[in-house]
């Protein structure tokens, strides 16, 4: 007997949860995987399901086994689209990125990617927290700035604007900030980053805000600022069309910093594949357009 004999059956029997979903997804008999599954039972010596006449429940044997053997199948195909010519993007995909901009531009991208890929299933995980890609078994991260994990690659896709701004209101009231340490002297907008950069003689200098009004929402900073509460420090996709529109008026202009990298992160052992690489090279295509529109 093979060794993958029944591997490929009880994971798509317990992937949709049926003998019949099964078989439809590898276009099999449910016969067929009955007795597939039945043989992959007898060699492992436990039941990895509970049958009933209505429904097809993973044991907790088989729940362990099943996890191993998605994960040898997913690098088995990986295997093979490594070493295929004109090999199409399939298999699983996890995605991490932020939510705001997630929601908002990789989430459209991605969708369109892989509609246009029938063999691919994606997961998108939208979280501002810092995630452990390799550990918690992503493909692919999207992150801004300076990448500290060097058993990372990092693939630049795009760049994007930060800009320090507020409401003609709150400047009438509490006047204009002209360098960088007038701002301890205003209300500050604060959002996940607990630091503000700028760039004076050169140098990058940090600016740690302080204000009464902090959250991990930009989509809020920006409301508050459109409210006269303070100044904000956000991406030009939160703020241009308010600026545009002179309902918020941008400071510090000559202290800017330069426009912030926005990398496609990804395991080493990665690299090759025809999903990570075909994504890539959507996102360097599409997301600058997206950020800029």
């Amino acid at each position: 007997m093979r060794g993958w004999d029944g591997v490929d059956e009880f994971v798509a029997v317990a992937t949709t949860g049926s003998f019949k979903g099964g078989a439809d997804a590898l276009g099999l008999s449910t016969t067929h995987m009955s007795r597939a599954i039945a043989r992959l039972e007898g060699r492992v010596q436990r039941p990895l399901f509970h049958r009933t006449t209505r429904s097809v429940r993973l044991t907790d044997t088989g729940r362990l086994f099943y996890d191993h053997c998605r994960r040898i199948v997913t690098e088995r195909d990986e295997a093979i689209a490594l070493v295929s010519e004109g090999a199409e993007p399939q298999g699983e995909l996890r995605l991490t990125c932020s939510t705001a901009m997630g929601e908002r531009f990789i989430a459209p991208i991605v969708r369109r990617f892989a509609t246009r890929h029938a063999r691919l299933n994606v997961t998108i995980e939208l979280t501002n927290r810092l995630v452990d890609l390799i550990g918690e078994g992503y493909d692919i991260a999207i992150r801004t700035g300076t990448l500290a994990d060097s058993s990372l690659i990092g693939a630049r896709i795009a760049s994007r604007t930060l800009y320090t701004c507020a409401a003609p209101a709150y400047l009438a009231e509490r006047g204009v900030p002209n360098g960088i340490g007038d701002l301890s002297h205003h209300d500050c907008l604060i959002g996940t980053s607990t630091s503000w950069q700028f760039r004076s003689w050169g140098r990058v200098e940090q600016f740690r805000p302080k204000g009464r009004w902090r959250c991990n929402s930009g989509a809020a900073l920006v409301d508050a600022a459109l409210a006269g509460m303070g100044i904000c420090q956000l991406p030009e996709f939160y703020v241009l069309p308010h600026i545009a529109t002179g309902a918020l008026v941008p400071l510090l202009a000559d202290f800017a910093m330069e426009d912030e990298p926005i990398w496609a992160v990804y395991p080493q052992r990665r690299h090759l594949l025809p999903k990570i690489s075909g994504l890539i090279d959507v996102l360097r295509a599409e997301l600058p357009i997206a950020l800029s529109a």
